[in-house]
């Protein structure tokens, strides 16, 4: 896990720097940014939030990875959505949490106290354009969830869910998406199959047949290579050319 000692590091920094809620901030913006912020950290399993608790903070992950899940008058749970590395938690004017927030690795995130970030959205345009757009993109994330979740198969599900993290992993980098596309899966099997709603047979059995085939490459369970993305892009189901889909 990343190691930040201090709220005074420095912004500029942060290995999520280019896709955060600060990423537009000015050089004076920043500062006023990194006096309001403050650091926390959760080990896999620990609830950062439940639904319907009051919610007294605003932040963005820094590290690992957490779930977005919602539990039924019965007792069941679904998940809804995944947070990883930038992705936006809370929403400034609502004070109430819609959903549980739970660890799914060990976490790491940069927090705001949500009324000074709210006072600062309203001096701060950047943040507040910055953070609109970080919205649409959640949008655009759950309409694909909805599609991955209710018309895929478990292989296209799972070759879906290994292109999302892969590009979402790229855009992190500094440096150009270059073939072929290396990175560590941040998820177990178990967490893949809770997530998908698949068995984790199923899971291991759609994974060995990517990596037999050649679609990816796995070193032990969790690192990842991927020699050719569009060969990967035409294992889920999208219409990726924006043509028929034959």
């Amino acid at each position: 896990m990343l190691n930040f000692s201090s709220k005074n590091d420095v912004c500029g920094t942060c290995p999520i720097r280019n896709r955060a809620v600060c990423s537009k901030c000015d050089e004076d913006e920043q500062l006023v940014l990194d006096d309001l912020k403050y650091y926390r950290s959760y080990e896999a399993g620990q609830t950062v939030v439940w639904a319907g608790d009051k919610m007294d903070f605003v932040g963005s992950v820094v590290s690992g990875i957490a779930t977005l899940s919602q539990t039924m008058e019965d007792g069941r749970t679904q998940m809804v959505g995944l947070l990883l590395p930038s992705d936006f938690v809370g929403r400034p004017g609502r004070d109430i949490a819609p959903y549980n927030v739970v660890a799914t690795t060990n976490l790491m995130m940069c927090c705001f106290r949500k009324k000074p970030f709210e006072n600062m959205m309203l001096d701060t345009p950047h943040i507040a354009s910055r953070l609109l757009e970080m919205t649409l993109d959640e949008l655009d994330a759950a309409r694909e969830w909805m599609l991955l979740l209710g018309r895929k198969t478990a292989r296209e599900k799972i070759s879906s869910l290994i292109a999302i993290l892969a590009r979402r992993d790229a855009s992190l980098a500094s440096d150009p998406i270059k073939m072929p596309m290396t990175f560590d899966l941040p998820l177990t099997r178990e967490a893949m199959a809770d997530y998908l709603g698949l068995t984790l047979e199923t899971v291991s059995r759609q994974v060995s047949a990517l990596k037999r085939e050649g679609i990816i490459e796995l070193k032990g369970k969790r690192h990842v290579t991927i020699p050719n993305f569009q060969d990967l892009m035409n294992q889920t189901g999208d219409d990726v050319d924006g043509g028929a889909i034959a």
